[in-house]
């Protein structure tokens, strides 16, 4: 079979070695090539199995927890009488109480014959024309009523000067809601000056504001103390 490669290029090809080499490279590349193709071709239309045998095992990772032996905490129990909740508890700064608010929580934990009296006072303090009559303090937490005694220790600067003012909590009778404080002044004024009809009585000679329910047995309200340290 004669070959379709003109024997004049032939003949010039041998003339120039190194175009041999060209051509024989250019040849293998091109095998290499269509080589490639075809083996991407069939790896496409034959795709790979998955690898047979045991899988790994994904082991679970462990609950973060508090360390061994400690027990959860729990939330801090609210006492009887301390504080019904964070609103209360804010509530309590209030210092314009509606005495008949009983919804206040400075009204609703006072005992049951203090609050009935500050209410009678109040409503008859306004048929009297003393329109303003409110509470600025009633019964207090014992977080509150703390918070007021370091307030008086930095304002007084000591514990026995504060004392003369403000109680401690294991001692003050707003804890226990035994005691108000009204307000304005010439409110304050107007129960003293009917104490005994009221059953109010002013407690500590240097608080004008602080009242408690008159003692059981008497009929009048017995001279105030000196102040709150007694």
């Amino acid at each position: 079979m004669k070959s379709s490669v003109p024997q004049r290029f032939i003949r010039r090809v041998r003339s120039f070695p190194w175009v041999l080499s060209v051509v024989a490279l250019a040849l293998l590349l091109l095998n290499l090539g269509m080589l490639t193709g075809a083996a991407t071709i069939f790896e496409s239309s034959f795709p790979r199995q998955p690898m047979l045998g045991p899988q790994p095992t994904v082991r679970p990772q462990p609950t973060v927890g508090p360390p061994f032996g400690t027990a959860p905490k729990r939330p801090t129990a609210i006492s009887p009488g301390d504080s019904s909740s964070v609103l209360d508890e804010l509530r309590l700064r209030d210092d314009h109480i509606d005495a008949l608010d009983n919804n206040h929580p400075a009204v609703r934990n006072l005992k049951p014959q203090l609050r009935t009296a500050v209410q009678r006072a109040a409503e008859a303090a306004k048929s009297s024309g003393q329109e303003q009559f409110w509470l600025t303090s009633g019964w207090r937490s014992v977080s509150y009523q703390q918070e007021l005694l370091d307030a008086a220790v930095s304002t007084h600067g000591s514990r026995e000067e504060a004392a003369k003012w403000v109680s401690a909590p294991e001692k003050s009778k707003h804890v226990t809601g035994e005691a108000i404080d009204i307000g304005p002044t010439n409110a304050a004024d107007w129960v003293n000056r009917h104490s005994d009809a009221l059953g109010l009585c002013q407690t500590y000679a240097n608080e004008m504001w602080h009242f408690e329910f008159r003692p059981e047995g008497t009929s009048h309200c017995p001279a105030p103390l000196e102040n709150a340290a007694g």
